[in-house]
């Protein structure tokens, strides 16, 4: 999205320094500079003031900056207090142009899934922008809203929380007409606490819904279906006995899942590309945003059909020894490792093993629910190799570069899952078997 400098700075309350320019879009790595963009630096662990002058070589058009303009760096500055409450007011400007067809998606497990099939649903009508990856934060979200392409005709915006109150700041932001949340689970207990802590912090984007909005809800989850209650909005049912619902569900041997799409708004087979049985209900969610976002049915199935995922979700890799490599390796939590083994359980295979990493921010019920883990793995007769975690039980391995030593030989027959979240880097697992 194109913005002047001069419109930044009055959103953000800013001062501007050089010459009024246009921008395109904005980034906080200035690793990954596109030309003409706005960079802006975030303070943190680094400075990032520091890598000015280097967003500025690589590219960048102008710069926001909360100590003054940078010295020997030839780029309009757009003085502000704080870069990131700044970033949030472009955001909010940013949204400004952009059409009331905006999606929010929030969720414990499964929202970066549906964000990237409900992306290529939209696009069957609508062009379509989403969020990179798992850009879902206070950064993430007015980084959406900013890159969102000029001619944008609906936006895919994905909301995280780690704890009340996040998502209402991050709607505010979005103002979203459409809102999914696809379930409640055990993630961020650490600083969430209880189930129903979860349940009032997600439910947040439905209550921020318009009259006139549509609520996405899972039938299939009491917590969320129990947000009807808490929006003005239209509710729109998904899953098991929802309004959009999936019939005859079958699995092929590379685990993607076929079924019929069952909605009011119609009928239609789909055979997804992506893989494991509970992707069903992810597309189920993205198949709903989208029929309520006036895509048709046939084109909201065909396009669900071509979808793939952001990288490390169910990736299936055969190694040249000839085993399968489930990749699951980006995140994890007790819901979805569940989801992931029982996926590893279809694989045609004499011999099933999971790489387990940490499930992070668990809190204290941190080493029952890895035990409980370790446990379900077991009990479908799949061996356990914990990274740097004990309470899985089985072999437990110090790091990643110790895995392929207990693995022992891989050949025709083995199938293996990886599994962690971030702090794993259970990925690295692919290069080394390279």
């Amino acid at each position: 999205m194109d913005l002047r400098t001069t419109e930044i700075a009055k959103a953000a309350g800013g001062v501007l320094s050089g010459p009024d320019v246009k921008v395109s879009g904005a980034t906080i790595d200035s690793r990954r500079v596109v030309d003409g963009q706005l960079f802006v630096p975030v303070v943190a662990a680094r400075d990032g003031h520091a890598f000015v002058a280097g967003a500025v070589a690589a590219g960048a058009r102008a710069y926001l900056t909360s100590g003054g303009p940078v010295d020997d760096v030839d780029a309009t500055a757009v003085e502000v207090g704080d870069t990131v409450v700044a970033l949030g007011e472009v955001g909010r400007l940013a949204r400004t142009r952009l059409p009331e067809r905006v999606v929010g998606i929030t969720g414990s497990v499964g929202k970066t899934s549906v964000k990237d099939l409900l992306a290529v649903a939209l696009a069957a009508r609508w062009r379509t922008s989403a969020s990179v990856g798992s850009f879902n934060n206070e950064l993430g979200v007015p980084l959406t809203l900013v890159n969102a392409a000029g001619d944008t005709e609906a936006l895919v915006v994905e909301m995280g929380a780690r704890g009340v109150g996040h998502i209402a700041q991050l709607c505010a932001l979005a103002a979203p007409t459409v809102g999914v949340v696809t379930r409640v689970a055990a993630v961020h207990t650490e600083t969430f606490g209880a189930l129903e802590e979860v349940a009032l912090a997600k439910g947040e984007l439905v209550e921020a819904l318009p009259d006139g909005g549509y609520a996405v809800l899972n039938t299939g989850d009491p917590l969320v279906a129990a947000m009807a209650s808490r929006t003005s909005a239209e509710t729109v049912t998904f899953g098991d006995g929802g309004d959009v619902r999936a019939e005859s569900v079958t699995l092929d041997d590379e685990l993607r899942p076929s079924f019929r799409l069952v909605s009011p708004w119609g009928s239609a087979p789909i055979a997804l590309g992506v893989r494991g049985q509970h992707m069903v209900d992810n597309a189920l969610a993205a198949a709903s945003a989208a029929l309520v976002c006036a895509v048709p049915v046939a084109g909201v199935a065909d396009a669900l059909g071509t979808a793939v995922l952001s990288r490390w979700r169910m990736d299936l890799v055969r190694l040249p020894s000839g085993a399968l490599v489930v990749n699951d390796a980006y995140n994890a939590n007790p819901t979805s490792m569940a989801a992931a083994l029982r996926a590893l359980t279809r694989l045609p295979a004499r011999r099933r093993v999971a790489v387990l990493g940490l499930m992070a921010e668990l809190g204290p019920s941190s080493d029952a629910e890895h035990r409980a883990v370790g446990m379900a793995a077991r009990e479908l007769g799949v061996e356990v190799i914990g990274v740097g975690v004990s309470a899985y039980g089985g072999t437990t391995v110090g790091n990643v570069d110790e895995v392929p030593a207990a693995l022992g030989p891989l050949g025709d027959g083995d199938a293996v899952l990886l599994k962690g979240s971030r702090v794993a880097g259970l990925e690295r697992l692919m290069e080394l078997w390279a």
